[in-house]
């Protein structure tokens, strides 16, 4: 580890990513061809919609294989285009690819709706009947068969969802994609006394909220405040995008689609029942002074009479340490393979093949993901690592992700991924290893306390701060359906956080707008509580590989085989969990009271 606050710039590997396994050539005449030759299959595809009426298992089988085909190509051409935006949003050329890909498969797939419009069409007996045939010869085919059954409520005629693809491609997608361009735009000032603002440097979001884990206190506080002015200037335009994308979400979803609730909408996508989730909420509302008793006890560490909301990241004595990307690739791919030895092949697997991106720098997408546009392709991870601890964290989260999305490489284009709040299980899970890591190689007790302070912030961001994102999303849809003004989100924001945080953090006004800087609840409504439950699942399960060891990998790997292959509920089931119970999240903050205990 280096404790030295030099830049571990001379470890990165080559800026940018290799995409050539999605597109062997960034050259419109290439991409055009590809896309072109896309849209001719399709139009083949669609002349076997007058053979419907009259198919069989073996027709079906193979249309299903032909149409598995199709997904395979549309996903591979939009992940090529995100990808490419994600590496530089400035660039017209990445822009362009995107929106005419964007565009051509919008109309690829108004060509290929018919297909499930029909099969949720058909009367049960039928559908069963070729369904039984389907399942028998391909696992796979046939969850996704029976998956699409489970949402034939909410479909509409062919008509109306070729009207609202289209509507979606240049309306709220438009928007949305505003909403990326104009914030991956803002650029924020240093400190004015950093040597950063001698050299009149500008930095991006994720420079500046490096400095939120600042030992220095003024630091923290320049981080936020600047933060929230440069969003707040363009206050109104992203408060509209906002109401815009609640009303949209609502005109579709509720007033045609006939959804029970704007949060049932992503519920019913995530195969998850609405009572799971609002047991989760309740449970995290009802426990969260374990975060408030935590926030007064880092208080007293840091010699504060009171927390500032400012200083929720702040570091304590020596956690403020920097360490090198190549330290900290070797200390993440070393704690997957003591885990488990296919884990750490997976994980080698991204760094080996080049389909990761590293540094930060001016136009690159903020924050961290990993994507996985096909199943057995090696997925594409993107960090801004500057060599903060919290960025090893983020490496070790994002590659969780990958070896998740390789574990699942077996299956189906339709069943890969796995549903939403299953989908943060394995990168939570490597967080978590890795600090159990940093604590076994920590001698000082001192340190220790801190590693395990840190966690506990990270549990907190994780936890409840994801959570009360989705409760302010309830309450800012239904507000917004009432004809609500962006001064009255900023005052339901303001009330979430008052809730979070009681006499135990000091908020300041700024963090009224803090809103309009989470992407998620512009692009994703409803996503964020997927970071709770994975969060929480975790905990319980970490409980248990601490209890049973080894004997605990096989139904873990299991668990993450599965992908999008079987429903949540039969998939946890098997580890004897029920979403539903409050008292099963309960157990996860049980698991919280003991480290509070341990840092009391």
């Amino acid at each position: 580890m280096d404790d030295t606050h030099g830049s571990a710039a001379e470890t990165w590997p080559e800026a940018g990513w290799r995409l050539d396994k999605l597109m062997s050539s960034r050259e419109r005449e290439a991409v055009d061809a590809e896309v072109a030759a896309i849209a001719e299959r399709i139009d083949a595809f669609a002349e076997v919609r007058e053979q419907l009426d009259t198919i069989d298992v073996d027709g079906l089988f193979a249309l299903l294989e032909t149409y598995e085909g199709l997904q395979r190509d549309v996903q591979r051409v939009m992940g090529f285009a995100s990808l490419w935006f994600s590496e530089d949003t400035q660039s017209a050329e990445a822009l362009d690819c995107r929106n005419r890909l964007q565009a051509a498969m919008t109309r690829a797939a108004n060509k290929t709706l018919f297909f499930g419009l029909w099969w949720q069409g058909l009367d049960d007996a039928r559908a069963a009947e070729l369904l039984a045939g389907i399942e028998a010869r391909h696992a796979d085919y046939g969850f996704y068969l029976a998956d699409q059954r489970r949402k034939a409520r909410y479909r509409l005629s062919e008509d109306a969802e070729q009207i609202i693809n289209l509507k979606n491609a240049d309306g709220i997608s438009a928007v949305l994609t505003l909403y990326s361009l104009l914030t991956n735009s803002f650029h924020f000032q240093p400190p004015k006394d950093s040597e950063a603002a001698a050299a009149g440097e500008e930095w991006t979001r994720d420079q500046l909220t490096t400095l939120a884990l600042s030992s220095e206190a003024d630091e923290r506080e320049w981080a936020y405040k600047e933060l929230y002015r440069v969003y707040g200037e363009q206050r109104s335009v992203l408060g509209q995008m906002y109401v815009n994308r609640v009303r949209d979400w609502a005109s579709e979803n509720l007033q045609l689609r006939g959804f029970d609730s704007p949060i049932s909408v992503r519920n019913v996508a995530n195969d998850v029942s609405d009572e799971a989730v609002d047991s989760l909420l309740d449970v995290i509302r009802e426990r969260s002074g374990v975060f408030r008793d935590y926030f007064k006890l880092k208080a007293g560490w840091l010699k504060q009479d009171k927390l500032r909301r400012y200083d929720i990241y702040a570091p304590l004595r020596t956690s403020d340490r920097r360490m090198e990307y190549s330290k900290a690739v070797d200390l993440v791919l070393d704690t997957f393979g003591d885990f488990d030895g296919a884990i750490g092949d997976h994980a080698r697997r991204v760094f080996a093949e080049g389909h990761i991106d590293v540094p930060p720098r001016p136009g690159k997408r903020g924050g961290a993901f990993c994507a996985s546009p096909l199943p057995d392709v090696t997925p594409w991870v993107l960090v801004n690592f500057d060599g903060t601890m919290r960025d090893v964290a983020t490496l070790a989260h994002e590659m969780g992700h990958a070896v998740h999305s390789m574990l699942s490489e077996d299956h189906s284009v339709f069943t890969h991924q796995p549903c939403l709040p299953l989908a943060e299980t394995a990168s939570v899970f490597a967080e978590m290893l890795i600090t159990e890591r940093l604590l076994e190689q920590e001698d000082d007790e001192t340190a220790r306390r801190e590693i395990v302070a840190s966690s506990m912030d990270d549990m907190y961001a994780t936890i409840a701060r994801q959570a009360y994102f989705v409760i302010f999303e309830r309450e800012a849809h239904q507000a917004i359906g009432e004809g609500a003004a962006l001064a009255d989100l900023e005052k339901i924001y303001l009330g979430t956080l008052a809730e979070q945080f009681g006499d135990a953090v000091e908020v300041s006004d700024e963090f009224r707008g803090e809103w309009t800087a989470i992407p998620h609840i512009y692009a994703v409504p409803f996503y964020c509580y997927a970071y709770s439950f994975g969060q929480l699942l975790v905990l319980a399960l970490y409980q248990r590989f601490r209890e049973e060891g080894d004997a605990f990998i096989p139904g873990y790997v299991r668990l993450l085989s599965y992908g999008g292959s079987e429903r949540p509920e039969v998939a946890l089931g098997e580890m004897g969990i029920d979403p539903r119970d409050k008292d099963f999240w309960r157990g996860g903050f049980a698991v919280l009271d003991r480290m509070l205990k341990q840092l009391s």
